[in-house]
């Protein structure tokens, strides 16, 4: 029941089409080849990201450690190089709470096949095939009589 009021909670009211499952391992590659989206584009310049360290504390928590077509690349500086473990996880910030988000998608971005969590589909493909086919045997249906 909680499952059913959890999805229609997604898709209808947040109008998420992706739900989270599983948990992190705790291997530390979604803290390491980063892209900030700030507003509606991903950061791609250095000025403006200084800007926003003076803004929020997570910005402050990163280091720019490269630049392609789609904008600057960062790390965590909390991430402990050894261990690949959150230095701060108990007082992580929330976006890393929430990761990963639908968003990175619609960016281009994976999770990488290590990686505990997976992206389901909160309506799955066969239900929507189903329901276009019960709609489409209604019409013939309908034609015949």
């Amino acid at each position: 029941m909680w499952e059913k009021v959890h999805k229609f909670i997604l898709a209808k009211i947040l109008r998420k089409h992706y739900y989270r499952t599983g948990k992190c391992k705790g291997c530390g590659q979604c803290c390491t080849h980063i892209y900030v989206k700030h507003f509606k584009h991903v950061l791609k310049d250095e000025k403006e990201f200084d800007k926003l360290q003076y803004l929020h504390k997570f910005y402050a928590d990163l280091k720019i450690i490269g630049k392609d077509e789609l904008g600057l690349i960062f790390e965590c500086k909390n991430l402990d190089p050894e261990t690949k473990r959150c230095k701060i996880h108990f007082w992580r910030p929330g976006i890393c709470r929430r990761y990963p988000q639908e968003e990175l998608f619609s960016m281009g971005g994976t999770l990488s096949e290590d990686c505990g969590y997976k992206m389901e589909p909160i309506i799955p493909f066969k239900e929507v095939l189903d329901k276009v086919e019960k709609k489409q045997n209604k019409k013939v249906i309908r034609k015949l009589f």
